[in-house]
């Protein structure tokens, strides 16, 4: 029995299918995508494989078509290192030309490059020597990896130029060197890696130098810190002389008609380049006008990135949920079918603010054009309503906020486009948060109470819960309520929780409705952060004890660019949780209420005791309460309760010997 919604799903993308053909083969014009309807092809595709009976002739599937270190030393970059303004267009290409002729610059001459997909580095030469390798970081401060670079090939440790210099480019992977990774790891049954800008963005970033050296690494340079080059081209010369490799795509051009002729002939070309890339640079080649046109914010007024289209494709919105960030702020996010783009699996996309989900007119069961803007942020392209479902309804975001916070009050601040939880406050949420990443149920970090987190967020020295792993004792210790040893003693503290067991650590983050067996619950699971960070609502809602306001809870969380910031910031800092399997405790299978005081132990230590061995803890006698260990001063409530349930209650004696203690 086929069910009616698959009838009507395949017959609609069908129609939609055989029109993107027509459009695209017969009148020579194009509405979406190749990618997106290739993504809806392999949908319908897989339908008709599971239910073979509804594949017709005319279907289009049926159709041929036409050392390790302890961390990483912060480092100052000489001059910035600056990112580009992108433009997508060469309308935006003459504007930015007209922009720039305003300010003196003529009819330039325009040195032109394809852009390497990789993660810029700066290297730094003292007298001919390799003395430094920096990254990016936030273009004034980087990263000092060093030891990680000296192991790519392709960097000179020396070079024939004795004065202070420092060399621009990307640290990449090739394609085909990416590919036999692959392979490699296939062979040893291995998950394999998304895309090399990834892997080598990550290899970078690993504190064991034998892990980069492990890997086919390389430097391509494309720029040069020295006030005796006149030219972008001089540079590239001087580069190659010196011992560099470049991308050998550059060339000069005196208008633009030239320039954006070579930009397409690279859009159809690059496929063919070693390495990935998703655009060209367009520089003013005269460094003195370069130098003269100066900055604005943070992109330099004489040079843009010219973006090539970002590579799309269709997916099913199951459900919108919401993230309430660490100043209040309510965002939608838009969770889909797992689906591949630009070389990852995307789950989800924000859909930034009520107006946006009103402007797309995005509903929960809407088929999506989806593409990653600057192949990195997942977006939502456009909804395709012919594939829309028949009893689809209007996605109702005040509705929404109920439904998944009704413990919260929401309003939107005039002139603002963002619901916000009403009364937050920024300050106050932060050290709320950080007092319960370091309490009791979480990572029970000592000396961490709430006066003492109020004095280090006060003092401008933690301003998310990452800033915890850099202080120092000297910071800590000019603060009024520290002396010498405290200091250090919290200092201490705070790097020895560095590997706590995942299940609490999945607690001290903090998502809404995750109490501390929940943590234990999802960490069993689960077994690594990754793997929940991935997870998707319909694995959750498999879970016993997760109902669809939690599901939504964890997704809504890790869908948050700001909660995955945080958590890649955590783990650059060498902040690893680890999954502690107790599933052959002796309690496994038991589970415990405790009622009253015990002699012995609070009721915090017996729970950790409990789950220790297996066993679950719970506030509450249910029917599979297996024992109430009644102290002094009993609940009565709790005791009526397991005789209704048939409980067996053991006094402290019986549940110690229960422990083994």
């Amino acid at each position: 029995m086929i069910p009616n919604d698959v009838r009507e799903r395949v017959d609609k993308l069908r129609e939609l299918i055989n029109d993107y053909r027509y459009h695209y083969h017969v009148l020579d014009e194009s509405i979406m995508s190749e990618a997106a309807a290739d993504s809806l092809k392999h949908e319908l595709s897989q339908l008709e494989e599971k239910y073979p009976e509804l594949i017709t002739p005319d279907s289009p599937t049926q159709r041929v078509a036409g050392k390790a270190l302890d961390k990483f030393k912060k480092v100052a970059h000489a001059e910035r290192m600056i990112s580009l303004a992108d433009v997508f267009s060469e309308d935006e290409v003459r504007e930015w030309l007209g922009r720039i002729a305003k300010l003196g610059a003529i009819k330039p001459e325009l040195f032109v490059d394809i852009k390497m997909d990789g993660l810029a580095m700066a290297l730094i030469y003292e007298d001919g020597l390799l003395k430094q390798a920096v990254t990016r970081g936030d273009g004034r401060v980087g990263e000092d990896v060093t030891m990680n670079v000296r192991t790519i090939e392709n960097v000179p440790l020396s070079i024939d130029q004795k004065e202070h210099t420092e060399v621009r480019g990307e640290v990449v992977i090739f394609k085909a060197d990416f590919d036999k990774l692959n392979e490699q790891q296939r062979a040893k049954g291995k998950p394999e890696f998304a895309n090399p800008r990834n892997l080598a963005a990550g290899t970078i970033r690993q504190l064991d130098p034998k892990i980069a050296a492990s890997r086919p690494l390389k430097f391509m340079g494309y720029d040069m810190i020295s006030p005796n080059l006149p030219k972008n081209s001089d540079v590239y010369e001087r580069l190659e002389k010196l011992g560099f490799r470049t991308s050998k795509q550059q060339k000069i051009y005196h208008d633009l008609a030239g320039a954006m002729s070579f930009i397409r002939e690279l859009e159809t070309s690059r496929q063919n380049l070693p390495f990935g890339t998703d655009g060209a640079v367009i520089k003013v080649n005269d460094r003195k006008v370069y130098r003269a046109l100066g900055i604005v914010g943070k992109t330099p007024r004489a040079a843009v990135a010219f973006k090539y289209p970002a590579e799309e494709a269709t997916t099913v919105v199951k459900d919108i949920v919401i993230s309430i960030g660490r100043t209040g702020a309510a965002t939608p996010v838009a969770v889909f079918d797992p689906v591949q783009v630009a070389g990852s699996t995307v789950r989800h996309a924000s859909l930034h603010n009520a107006d946006e989900i009103a402007r797309l007119d995005i509903r929960i069961g809407d088929t999506v054009v989806i593409y990653k803007a600057g192949d990195i942020i997942p977006q939502v392209n456009r909804v395709l309503t012919e594939l829309r479902p028949s009893n689809s309804e209007p996605f109702d975001y005040l509705e929404a906020l109920r439904e998944q916070y009704p413990e919260l009050e929401f309003e939107r601040p005039v002139g603002e486009v963002v619901y916000r939880v009403k009364g937050s406050d920024a300050g106050e949420m932060l050290k709320r948060a950080v007092e319960y990443y370091a309490s009791k149920p979480a990572l029970n970090i000592e000396g961490l109470g709430e006066k003492n987190v109020e004095a280090l967020v006060d003092a401008g020295l933690v301003g998310s819960i990452a800033d915890l792993y850099t202080l120092t004792a000297g910071q800590v210790e000019a603060l009024d309520r520290f002396a010498e040893i405290s200091a250090h003693k919290l200092v201490d503290n705070i790097q020895a929780s560095k590997n706590p067991p995942l299940a609490r650590f999945i607690t001290a983050i903090g998502i809404r409705h995750i109490g501390t067996q929940t943590a234990i619950d999802l960490a069993a699971h689960f077994k690594t952060l990754e793997a929940l960070r991935d997870t998707t609502e319909s694995e959750l809602l498999e879970m016993p004890g997760i109902g669809k306001i939690v599901a939504e809870s964890i997704l809504a969380f890790f869908a948050d660019e700001d909660n995955l910031a945080l958590l890649d910031r955590l783990k650059e800092l060498g902040v690893e949780p680890v999954y502690q399997d107790t599933s052959d405790g002796k309690l496994n299978g038991l589970s415990f209420v405790v009622t009253g005081t015990l002699d012995s132990m609070g009721r915090d230590a017996a729970a950790e005791k409990i789950r220790a061995l297996g066993g679950e803890f719970h506030s509450s006698v249910v029917k599979t309460t297996s024992y109430l260990v009644a102290g002094h001063n009993t609940g009565k409530s709790k005791l009526e309760k397991a005789a209704k349930y048939g409980t067996e209650v053991i006094d402290e004696a019986k549940f110690l010997e229960i422990l083994g203690q």
